[in-house]
């Protein structure tokens, strides 16, 4: 798992007991390699989802519950995040920061803000997530099962890409690979993981210290090795996860067609009125000439579209900040056109 947050905050579960005081922490550390080159001046949880940085909805989700005070790890791209959240007071919370000179991984980072941390239950959350999951009642089976973890699972209906996540009687047994949709027709869909989990504070006897690691496959496994319940929680709600730049557009053009809108520009954007801009996210400083069409697409800081120039299906950054750079991996390929770099997207 890439990035996750960390919160310190008061939980109300309706019940006659209060419960303590939790800890928490949003992981934002990662590279977001598979978004590059939206992520070459910023990381993944920076990305502006219509006008709010996506590390600010987690911020926000987590605020709904009565988290105030949360700790976010940083790596990659530090700033960019650090100008995102700010304080934290935008989203009624607030942060403290805690930088990684190396990425550590998942578990690795939990290690890291172990002072922050240690003392009660905690959760932490992934950065890269919108979601309106029922925390409170994933809280209440973490309570139920006396579990050292919970993982929050989410039914994979449409059989993604994400890594089968196999249990048994509310508790972890392991993970798999990825769904082949053939083999769950006629059955219940697999379970993938959200990238929210709820631990105690005794986790950190399985994490190792001051080394990369991942919860799911160094401690996870070591903990059930060693006698410890590892629960799992099957919620409802919606949940979207935006490590793609295809996944990025998708969902922001679905959170714009809840409010009956086609369109989002950022500050200082300008569209000449003889131009066709639809289903479009439109960063800061996007100037769109006369003629020009635009059409599902991702616009990035300072993208400059000609008279005429027709872009459709694609993620737009301005060739000069890509210029020289080597993309990494897992990016998809683009070409320099113009005084943009165009990066097309197949649906």
């Amino acid at each position: 798992m890439e990035n996750v947050l960390i919160l310190a905050c008061w939980w109300s579960l309706n019940l006659p007991n209060r419960i303590p005081i939790m800890r928490a922490m949003i992981l934002s550390a990662g590279y977001g390699t598979r978004l590059w080159p939206l992520t070459e001046d910023r990381t993944k949880p920076a990305l502006p989802i219509l006008g709010k940085p996506l590390v600010g909805y987690v911020a926000e989700y987590l605020a709904g519950y009565g988290c105030r005070e949360i700790v976010v790890n940083l790596h990659h791209q530090p700033e960019s995040v650090m100008r995102a959240l700010g304080d934290g007071s935008r989203f009624g919370v607030k942060l403290q920061y805690v930088h990684e000179p190396v990425i550590l991984g998942t578990s690795g980072a939990i290690d890291n803000a172990r002072a922050i941390l240690f003392g009660d239950t905690f959760i932490v959350v992934n950065g890269k997530i919108i979601t309106d999951i029922d925390l409170n009642a994933a809280l209440e089976t973490h309570r139920r099962m006396k579990a050292i973890a919970t993982l929050v699972l989410l039914p994979n209906a449409a059989c993604e890409k994400f890594s089968i996540v196999e249990t048994e009687e509310d508790v972890l047994r392991g993970f798999g690979g990825m769904p082949a949709p053939e083999k769950f027709v006629g059955c219940d869909p697999p379970l993938m993981f959200t990238g929210i989990q709820i631990l105690e504070p005794r986790i950190f006897d399985y994490i190792p210290r001051g080394v990369f690691s991942h919860t799911t496959t160094d401690v996870y496994p070591q903990a059930i090795a060693n006698g410890e319940r590892v629960a799992v929680h099957v919620a409802k709600g919606r949940w979207y996860e935006l490590s793609t730049i295809p996944r990025y557009l998708d969902i922001s053009l679905l959170l714009l067609a809840e409010r009956g809108e086609t369109l989002t520009a950022g500050a200082g954007c300008v569209i000449s009125n003889t131009a066709e801009v639809s289903e479009a996210v439109l960063w800061d400083r996007v100037v769109i000439e006369s003629g020009a069409r635009v059409k599902r697409a991702v616009l990035a800081d300072g993208v400059h579209i000609r008279a005429g120039e027709v872009i459709e299906n694609a993620a737009v950054v301005p060739a000069s900040l890509v210029q020289g750079k080597t993309p990494p991996p897992k990016a998809l390929h683009g070409e320099i056109q113009g005084s943009n770099f165009v990066v097309p997207l197949t649906r």
